[in-house]
């Protein structure tokens, strides 16, 4: 059974297609509020069509988005095009895990996803950090709960804030500099942003082990983190497929069926 899975987030929303073995593809594309289930269709299909696919071979379809608005198209792409009835992610659906936090209605679906997929393969308590349109700090308890945690601005988001708010200062792409000390305008915002970013990784990750007490993994994700890899010895690993492990997880725990 092929499963068609939706991520979005701020900034980019993700489809990705499971086969029963693993994931034989995935798309992405800038994240509109107010893009219509047929605009989705045509962009889909197109997609499919060069992989020799088709939405009719589509046959389950799971959904996590942190843009409420958005839920009602994403569900008629399912219902319209797919003939299925999705499972979103924060809606009667079942995790499996429990969020140990004050309200626990106000916890992410690409947070509790995310702890889920590093859950089933890290052991131990842990920190996911989510580097996206913000820089999510979790903790995970050794049992799977969600405990919380930080939420700063987006690598991206300061970049844009930086260049929005001083007429000076040009709008420059994110890259490791090569030295701290940045010699001209462009490198002194390169290192700011850069080496500003690994410092606060480095501080919160110390910072919220202190206040943990015991030993924790620490998990890198999301849309730039790659950029950090090699960057600080604070990220213990790397890994892009969390947030598709988790909810092809929580696929096969509301389903039923193996997709």
């Amino acid at each position: 059974m092929m499963l068609l899975a939706i991520e979005q987030g701020n900034t980019n929303t993700l489809f990705a297609v499971h086969d029963g073995e693993d994931w034989i593809v995935q798309w992405r594309t800038a994240t509109a509020a107010n893009r219509t289930a047929d605009e989705y269709a045509v962009w889909l299909t197109q997609l499919l069509t060069m992989r020799g696919l088709e939405l009719g071979t589509l046959k389950g379809c799971i959904i996590s988005s942190v843009v409420p608005q958005s839920i009602f198209n994403l569900r008629n792409l399912a219902r319209r095009y797919l003939g299925v009835e999705p499972l979103v992610v924060g809606q009667n659906v079942d995790l499996g895990m429990e969020a140990r936090i004050e309200k626990p209605s106000e916890a992410g679906a690409d947070r509790l996803v995310n702890a889920i997929g590093a859950h089933l393969k890290y052991p131990g308590d842990l920190i996911v950090i989510d580097s996206g349109t913000a820089t999510t700090f979790d903790v995970i308890a050794a049992d799977g709960a969600f405990e919380g945690g930080v939420i700063a601005p987006g690598i991206n988001l300061s970049l844009q804030a930086l260049h929005e708010a001083a007429a000076m200062l040009p709008r420059i792409a994110i890259q490791k500099p090569d030295r701290v000390i940045g010699k001209d305008t462009v490198s002194n915002m390169q290192s700011g942003v850069f080496w500003g970013y690994i410092a606060l990784i480095e501080g919160l990750v110390a910072r919220i082990k202190t206040e943990w007490g015991r030993p924790m993994t620490v998990i890198g994700t999301g849309g730039v983190a790659s950029l950090f890899e090699g960057a600080t010895d604070s990220i213990d690993h790397f890994d892009p497929d969390l947030t598709l492990r988790g909810l092809l997880d929580v696929w096969r725990r509301n389903s039923g069926k193996t997709p």
